[in-house]
């Protein structure tokens, strides 16, 4: 049974920003409902070869039946690790779509959106053992404050912080809703929907160790990267897009990067065209677009 995820963001863009070789060999590490797979595998020639990564056990259900492809159902910072397992040392392209998808945000019982009253779950693999019940019910107020604070650049993480700890005293915190009643009186009117889409945010990064995640992957990719080769990334807040930037522009996620006897920087990519964004006819049609960047870049 095919799960219905959604419209791949920046298809076209993201795809054609690899520049396919027929017989190439690419990655795309966040298959979800394998749009973008499938549109690569299109400018792909017999011999070519497409490894997809999606740690979801949904998304095996939208598996392509072709021989060229492979879906590999772990997460994608263990990149590295699987592509040698199969043989495969180094590839022409990758793609990453940051995205949580649209199958995601409307599976109630996943509880990644605000929509819905579910368990507060959000997380992407389900076999994981931290959940965001876990985290809204055992994390200390300075660490409730810290993910707010950094994860959904919310000012008032500390009130939100200490909203939460002390009402947990009487009952644990269990369902999406009863943290959002919980914290109605700081959502502010005619912003309620942003400010506790900053706040699930938060709660879903530390759930899913996402930044870290992210960092783990650049690297990889830097490591298994064929000169030449192709990264073409989509992301949807300031925090992952920050990163991405960063790694393009030096090779590093802060400070600035080595030169070489010439004063010139060694870095291991160069930037390919500007910054992507949607246009108004894809946000007309697909509003979880609304936010995306697609940035694009060449190993050196």
């Amino acid at each position: 049974m095919l799960m219905e995820y959604h419209n791949p963001v920046l298809l076209e863009e993201s795809v054609s920003g690899l520049a396919i070789k027929k017989n190439g060999v690419y990655v795309d590490v966040t298959f979800g409902g394998g749009g973008h797979s499938r549109k690569i595998l299109q400018h792909l020639g017999p011999e070519g070869k497409l490894f997809a990564f999606d740690q979801d056990k949904d998304a095996l259900l939208n598996t392509v039946d072709d021989h060229r492809f492979t879906l590999i159902n772990e997460n994608f910072r263990f990149m590295k690790r699987f592509l040698r397992f199969h043989g495969i040392k180094s590839v022409d392209g990758i793609l990453a779509d940051f995205g949580v998808s649209s199958y995601q945000f409307d599976a109630p019982e996943r509880g990644f959106s605000i929509r819905f009253d579910a368990p507060l779950d959000m997380r992407m693999n389900q076999d994981e053992e931290v959940s965001a019940k876990t985290i809204i019910n055992s994390y200390s107020e300075e660490d409730l404050k810290r993910l707010f604070w950094e994860y959904g650049e919310l000012r008032n993480a500390p009130a939100l912080a200490r909203t939460i700890v002390t009402a947990r005293v009487d009952q644990p915190i269990q369902t999406t809703f009863e943290l959002k009643n919980l914290l109605n009186k700081y959502l502010p009117r005619g912003r309620q929907n942003k400010i506790l889409a900053q706040i699930y945010q938060a709660i879903r990064i530390e759930v899913n160790n996402e930044l870290e995640v992210l960092k783990s992957f650049l690297i990889s990719s830097k490591e298994v990267l064929k000169t030449d080769g192709r990264l073409s990334v989509i992301s949807y807040h300031s925090l992952e897009d920050r990163l991405v930037k960063r790694f393009i522009r030096n090779g590093m996620f802060e400070g600035e990067p080595e030169r070489d006897m010439f004063g010139n920087y060694t870095v291991p990519f160069k930037k390919i065209g500007k910054l992507i964004v949607p246009t108004k006819e894809e946000i007309k049609i697909n509003n979880r677009a609304r936010s995306a960047k697609l940035r694009i870049a060449q190993k050196l």
